[in-house]
């Protein structure tokens, strides 16, 4: 039985140092790496290496890593792959602009570095468990979800979604009508503990329905508890 191709990671910082320590430690894991220094060169180096995961600085000069994020959600080839965000900005406000821009997750520098490879981990988990579906389609007002080809239309029209944002709406389809808590969310869709930052899936949500455009309905917040998809 031969052996799957390990996972390819890119990682683009302008600091030297850091993309050293990430090159070794993923390296180590068993990932295959590639490393910017200069920003300008990502979107060559991407296409050519087809990255699985990006990892990306935010803070950079000439090209920053929020429009780097904007750039690869707009490019049909790699939209899907998932991306982290590790930088220095580590307010909440940072945090959401990060992920609005279309990022899966956010780590503030100074991190720990098993912590970051643990949500590579998962990340590349949930991508990799979001295409190996039993294949169902699923239906919600006018929003159809194809478990098998991993892909989701709007009125009969195709939508780009990221790959936690695939896992979120999946989620809430298959449950169709019954509340999901935010709680229940966090461990199903992100596999973190529910001491996670709750805001994270709001920021999500709000990103789905406004890609949902007029069928953003389907997806009800019920308040102080969490939301649902219901086409009645």
């Amino acid at each position: 039985m031969s052996k799957s191709p390990p996972k390819r990671i890119l990682v683009v910082d302008d600091e030297p140092d850091v993309t050293e320590l990430l090159n070794y430690r993923l390296r180590k894991e068993g990932y295959d790496v590639e490393v910017i220094n200069n920003p300008l060169l990502i979107m060559g180096k991407a296409t050519e290496f087809r990255p699985d995961l990006f990892i990306l600085d935010i803070m950079m000069p000439e090209l920053d890593g929020i429009k780097i994020c904007r750039m690869i959600r707009a490019d049909k080839n790699m939209s899907n792959a998932p991306v982290i965000f590790l930088t220095a900005r580590g307010g909440t406000d940072d945090r959401i602009k990060g992920l609005e821009s279309g990022a899966d997750d956010y780590i503030a520098k100074p991190f720990d570095v098993k912590e970051l490879v643990l949500r590579v981990g998962l990340l590349l988990k949930r991508v990799s468990t979001g295409k190996a579906s039993e294949g169902q389609i699923l239906r919600a007002g006018e929003v159809m979800l194809d478990q098998e080809r991993h892909n989701v239309t709007v009125n009969g029209e195709p939508v780009d979604l990221t790959a936690t944002e695939f896992k979120l709406l999946n989620l809430l389809m298959e449950r169709k009508g019954r509340v999901q808590s935010r709680d229940m969310l966090l461990i199903n869709v992100w596999n973190y503990d529910t001491d996670t930052e709750t805001r994270t899936i709001d920021t999500h949500v709000r990103r789905l329905r406004e890609k949902l455009g007029n069928q953003s309905a389907i997806i009800e917040t019920v308040r102080g508890v969490g939301y649902r998809v219901n086409d009645e």
